[in-house]
């Protein structure tokens, strides 16, 4: 069985394997405005979906995880080697478990429009690190994210964060610092790549090694922000978007 990692083409190849006809309907329905993402084949279980892969070179998976037969989750872990695979599933319980197994992300239905996108950037962002790193998939490794929380990898075990508890995320080179409302996490990623996995209108990246929650500014007084009392600069580059951001609200 051939597959890829890594994207060799401009048309990214997809297949959907799902029992619910109206689900798979949903994934085409978004993925059809979209010229690089070609939808190859669709199966409503696990056996019909080896017998597809044995003749498609697939670069992205969409698949569900209750299914007879054979659920999503054991289907992963069949696999010797995989294309990029993103679960769709009405079932939280999985979240954890997929993250281990390297999925993409993890989108909970109803799966709505803009949380779809979002894990088609997540997708497209690891396969541009792969293009220039074999460990591009390593890179976004420290978390998954799932509708409105996320899981970090700290410690040797997995922790769930609201997004709305996270008052600001620093930079320590490797790894980044997340500083919740009860808690400090750190885990191994770069800030641009943790960014990545959050909600691209709660956070903003104010310096070079600093991210915050825009709900959580409290003031705003010549280059620094208040978060929660602490007092973070804001960069020299970041001035002026990080001002206009706050002043419109």
């Amino acid at each position: 069985m051939e597959s890829t990692n890594t994207i060799t083409s401009a048309v990214i190849k997809c297949l959907i394997i799902d029992d619910e006809p109206l689900a798979r309907n949903v994934i085409k329905k978004y993925l059809d405005p979209l010229d690089h993402f070609e939808v190859c084949g669709e199966a409503s279980n696990v056996i019909e979906a080896f017998e597809l892969m044995e003749n498609l070179n697939l670069d992205l998976i969409f698949l569900d995880v209750e299914m007879p037969e054979l659920n999503g989750i054991d289907f992963i872990k069949t696999l010797e080697t995989k294309p990029s695979i993103i679960i769709t599933t009405a079932y939280r319980d999985y979240a954890v478990e997929g993250f281990e197994l390297n999925v993409i992300d993890y989108l909970i239905k109803p799966i709505a429009l803009p949380r779809f996108m979002n894990a088609l950037n997540r997708f497209r962002k690891i396969q541009n690190i792969a293009r220039g790193s074999s460990a591009g998939e390593e890179q976004l490794s420290g978390t998954l994210q799932v509708c409105d929380h996320i899981f970090i990898k700290a410690d040797k075990r997995m922790v769930k964060v609201h997004f709305e508890e996270i008052l600001f995320i620093e930079s320590l080179k490797d790894y980044v610092r997340v500083v919740t409302q009860s808690e400090e996490l750190i885990t191994h990623a770069n800030l641009s790549n943790f960014m990545a996995n959050l909600p691209q209108d709660n956070f903003m990246r104010i310096h070079k090694s600093y991210a915050v929650s825009k709900s959580k500014i409290r003031s705003l007084e010549g280059n620094l922000i208040e978060v929660n009392g602490r007092k973070l600069p804001i960069g020299r580059n970041y001035q002026s978007e990080v001002k206009r951001s706050i002043l419109n609200g």
